[in-house]
């Protein structure tokens, strides 16, 4: 009988140990938004002011319909570079904001220039709390944290760098610097973290970096060339592929029609196999935890001019369908006024594309490939600039 009881009781142990595991698995998503009072655009021309007024939210979507913005923090950010300037790690504990550009009065006129500043933010304060702040290399802009969240890279975009991060615990430091001869607009780690992607912006090209085992940073010196000024960069959860979003030649919106590439990872070297054409200045990209199906945010001339003829008083998405190595565009899809930041959610259910123009989130329902706007606005309080979605940390309750 007793070893009965005590095959009963370790079997139940197994139970809550697996149930205990899938909570966290299924915490709930939180969203980082950064929000850019700084520049505001008027029929084309871009308004500047003076820092005080941006904000980084943090936002609770355990039911992505209805986003409630649980915490704010008065740190600064910009919507110049790509929409992926901050990130979570992956436990949750931490979130990291770059600072890319400030604007100062010089010479009696408002002029962005270079920031350097890099913020560690403590998610598992309650509320989260600004810790630390590094100083880095010029223009800091699109980052990402390694799936074992003890690393980060960053593009130091004015420096024609990227930055190495250390994360141990709430220690956060810049550790090396990996010249790169040409200003890089994102960096991504393959989900292995034995990679990471660079895109050379005003090179046209993409870049592949080792990482060793003691967590070293190596330019391959491996350069593909991509489709004009790849802004952005995101790597397939199977590590098998990597899409640039290729921003055009405007390097922003001029009615013309870009491309998104594809870069086979799995081949020896790696290689781009083929550049998807979408619409005009992809800059926003994202592809869904489940590998299916990616979106790149298409600016679409709507922050021009409205006397532009390319002009349109609303972006899109375009939807693109990833099945094995093969990327197909399938639709678009209209969300709203300069549209950057885009994230999936955890289980891959919904998409939210914030509207930099309309201050607010296009909230889309997601089926496989098939991508339905729900008609649902998630407003902000400010201009949303950039995007990273995460998990709740599980003992912030």
């Amino acid at each position: 009988m007793k070893t009965f009881f005590a095959m009963q009781s370790r079997a139940l142990l197994a139970i809550a140990l697996a149930a205990l595991a899938n909570a966290t698995l299924y915490a709930e998503p939180l969203m980082i938004v950064g929000l850019d009072e700084k520049v505001t655009i008027d029929d084309g021309t871009p308004i500047l002011s003076l820092p005080g007024k941006d904000q980084v939210l943090v936002v609770d979507l355990a039911n992505p319909e209805e986003p409630k913005i649980v915490a704010s923090l008065p740190l600064k950010n910009s919507l110049i570079g790509p929409p992926v300037n901050l990130a979570f790690t992956p436990d949750g504990t931490l979130a990291l904001i770059a600072d890319s550009m400030d604007v100062v009065m010089e010479g009696g006129a408002l002029k962005n220039i270079p920031d350097n500043k890099l913020y560690v933010v403590d998610m598992a304060s309650s509320p989260p709390k600004h810790i630390n702040t590094l100083v880095v290399g010029k223009q800091p802009s699109g980052l990402d944290i390694s799936p074992d969240g003890k690393l980060a890279v960053i593009a130091h975009r004015a420096d024609n760098s990227i930055g190495v991060i250390s994360i141990d615990g709430r220690d956060v430091k810049l550790v090396d610097t990996v010249g790169m001869g040409d200003s890089i607009g994102h960096v991504a780690f393959s989900p292995d973290g034995r990679r990471a992607i660079a895109t050379k912006v005003s090179a046209h090209k993409v870049s592949i970096l080792d990482v060793g085992e003691d967590r070293k940073v190596t330019y391959t010196k491996l350069d593909l060339p991509t489709g004009q000024f790849p802004i952005n960069v995101a790597v397939t959860p199977n590590g098998k592929i990597a899409l640039t979003a290729d921003l055009g030649n405007a390097a922003a919106s001029d009615g013309s029609v870009d491309t998104i590439s594809v870069v086979d990872l799995e081949a020896e070297p790696p290689r781009i196999i083929d550049r998807v054409v979408v619409g005009d200045g992809p800059e926003g990209l994202a592809i869904s935890p489940r590998g299916d199906v990616a979106v790149a945010v298409l600016i679409r001339g709507s922050l021009a001019s409205k006397n532009a003829f390319f002009y349109n008083k609303s972006g899109a998405i375009a939807v693109l369908r990833i099945e094995g190595k093969k990327v197909t565009a399938v639709k678009e899809i209209e969300v709203g006024a300069l549209p950057e930041g885009a994230v999936f959610t955890p289980d891959g259910r919904y998409l939210l594309v914030g509207n930099y123009l309309d201050q607010e989130f296009s909230i889309l329902r997601v089926n496989g490939t098939e991508i339905i706007d729900t008609g649902k606005r998630f407003k902000v309080p400010g201009h949303p600039a950039s995007a990273r979605m995460g998990l709740r940390y599980p003992n912030d309750k």
